[in-house]
This record gives C-alpha cells, sequence and structure tokens, in this order.
C-alpha cells in the first residue's frame, strides 16, 4: 500500500488542460484523488513574467510537475514549490513533444538516468516534501526492461519517494506526441513486474485506463492508478473515485449540484478579471450521455466568449439539461 494514499488515484497532468480552474472543478467531484498541475518548466518559474505556481487553496492534494534537467533550477524551483505550499513535486521523465526534447528534458532524459537521479537528489536535499518521477517503460529503441530497471535504480539509490509509470514507450522522432499516446502499444504488464521486482518503490500506473474496474484491476497489483484524458472528457467519472477507490462513504454529488458548487468560484474569478470560456471549457464534459448534454455544451461554446459573460450563461445552459436522480446503495 503507498505511503502517499491520496496517490491511489490521481488525475494526470496535462498540458493546456489541467490548469487551476480545471483542477478547482476537478476538488468539486473528488475530495481525495491527487491532482496535478500541468507540466511547468523551471525557466518559466525562475524567468517568466507571469505567476506560474499560481494555485487554489481548494485544490490539495496538489503536486506540481515540473519539466527540466539542471538540477539547480529544478531544487530552487522546488523550494519555491514548498513555500507555496504544495504537497508533492514530480518530474517529467515521460512527455516526447519536440520542444521538451530541445529544452532536455521530458522522455529524452530517460536516456540519461545518472542525470535524472542528479535532478532527484538535488530537490530531496532542499525540500520535506516528497520527489517523485514520472516516466514511460522506454524510448525509441531502447525500450527493453533492462532500460527501465537501471533508470529504476537510480532512482531508487537517491531515495525517490515514488514513480508514476506510462505503459507505453515514446517515440522521440517519428509520432507526435497525441500519436505517442495511441500507437505505441501498452505494457501493462511491464508494470507490474517492475513493482513485483521493486516491491518498496510506491508504484502508479498510467496509459488507456478508461472505467473504475480497469482502475481496481490495476490496483491489485500496483499502488496507484492514474487517468487523463479519459476524466477530463467524462468528469463525472471523478464523483465515484472517493466511494469507489478511497471506500468513503459521502454522499455523492450530482452533476447539477457540482456545477451550482462551481458558480461562487466563476463569479469570483470573473471579478478578477478571468474571462468565463477559460473556466466553462473544463465542464463541456459534464453531463456526457445524458439527455441535454449536446444543448449544455452547445450553449456555452456560443455564449461563453462574448464579452461580458457571465455565471447567467452557466445558468441558461444548466437550465436545458433535466435534473437527474441519483441512487445511492
Amino acid at each position: 500500500m503507498s505511503q502517499y494514499p491520496s496517490a491511489r488515484f490521481s488525475v494526470a497532468p496535462m498540458l493546456d488542460w489541467t490548469d487551476k480552474h480545471c483542477r478547482y472543478f476537478h476538488r468539486l467531484l473528488s475530495r481525495h484523488a491527487q491532482l496535478y498541475t500541468e507540466m511547468v518548466t523551471t525557466g518559466a518559474i525562475l524567468y517568466g513574467k507571469g505567476d506560474y505556481l499560481a494555485f487554489n487553496e481548494q485544490e490539495h492534494p496538489l503536486v506540481l510537475q515540473l519539466g527540466g534537467s539542471d538540477p539547480r533550477a529544478l531544487a530552487r524551483c522546488a523550494v519555491l514549490a514548498e513555500q507555496r505550499g504544495y504537497d508533492e513535486i514530480n518530474l517529467n521523465v515521460g512527455c516526447p513533444s519536440d520542444r521538451v526534447q530541445n529544452g532536455m528534458f521530458g522522455a529524452c532524459l530517460m536516456a540519461e538516468p545518472g542525470l535524472v537521479a542528479d535532478c532527484v537528489a538535488a530537490m530531496k536535499a532542499v525540500v520535506a516534501i516528497p520527489v517523485t518521477v514520472k516516466t514511460r517503460i522506454g524510448i525509441d529503441e531502447q525500450d527493453s526492461y533492462e532500460f527501465l530497471c537501471t533508470l529504476v535504480e537510480s532512482l531508487l539509490a537517491v531515495g525517490t519517494d515514488a514513480l508514476v509509470v506510462h505503459a507505453r514507450k515514446a517515440w522521440l522522432k517519428g509520432l507526435s506526441p497525441k500519436e505517442n499516446r495511441e500507437i505505441p502499444p501498452l505494457d501493462y504488464e511491464r508494470v507490474y513486474r517492475l513493482k513485483a521486482d521493486y516491491p518498496g518503490l510506491t508504484m502508479a500506473i498510467n496509459g488507456g485506463i478508461k472505467t473504475l474496474a480497469e482502475a481496481r484491476e490495476h490496483l491489485r497489483h500496483l499502488d496507484g492508478v492514474m487517468l487523463g484524458r479519459e476524466v477530463y472528457q467524462n468528469p463525472y467519472l471523478l464523483a465515484q473515485v472517493d466511494r469507489e477507490l478511497f471506500g468513503v462513504r459521502a454522499e455523492q454529488p450530482s452533476r447539477h449540484q457540482v456545477i451550482r458548487q462551481l458558480l461562487p468560484y466563476i463569479e469570483q474569478q470573473l471579478g478578477e478579471g478571468c474571462y468565463l470560456g477559460n473556466i466553462t471549457r473544463h465542464t463541456l464534459g459534464i453531463f456526457q450521455g445524458l439527455p441535454g448534454a449536446r444543448a449544455w455544451r452547445r450553449h456555452l461554446s456560443e455564449n461563453a466568449h462574448k464579452p461580458g459573460a457571465g455565471i447567467e450563461v452557466v445558468e441558461a445552459a444548466l437550465a436545458k439539461v433535466p435534473e437527474e436522480m441519483l441512487v445511492y446503495s
């Protein structure tokens, strides 16, 4: 069992998707799921003009995912993150995009296990919160089990607190990031084997998981499960996580209740100059598969971008969806 209970289920870091509005919305659906930021580069944090560490206090437990390969820069960012109140830091050793490779971080770091270990060690030396790593099972032609074990052993040597494994290898040349999420075959058995061979390392699995039934099967072998796009496209899946995976018997909120709970946050953000569509885009899938779902999406898509759009747009969209009845066991 994981020493980080929240890691039992987490929502994957997704660039351009899991921003602070998305995470606030997700937290209304699940109190216990672990949430991740989008990957943030050390350069953005240290030299960018924006506040790349901003989050809402309600988002905890929250992990900052860092992109970088300079141990000193990562250590500086780790200190800043801990000071801001993040619960954990995760180093990205799995993203295969060209812009990430050009910055010498992401999946290409799998070929540099010593450097990855140095990065983790530098962060662990300056913070008390957990430092974890997210990786693939291999890159390009370097996809043997032994190659993966070399990375894991380097991480164990510096006391890495946990590992999240996307159960596909990444092709650094020839495939787009989207294709790298779909074309390389999944190999769950390799991740199970890795956990069996390194039982002392907290380990979670990511990649292609679509249901909580599948998540429960993975939890027979591993400490945690991470879902990404399925949660984003069908966010109400999160409303079942606390009951189904954490054993919490609290009442499951209805979809309408979740949106109504979101309204005060929307008003507050609009008052600070936020654009309505930046928040509502994350909610489009909340009614997936129900009568009125298309009308909900259409009304928000057609109106949330208009100048001066406020919560009345959300309320009008909500009125187009029949209130559902929930039956609790």
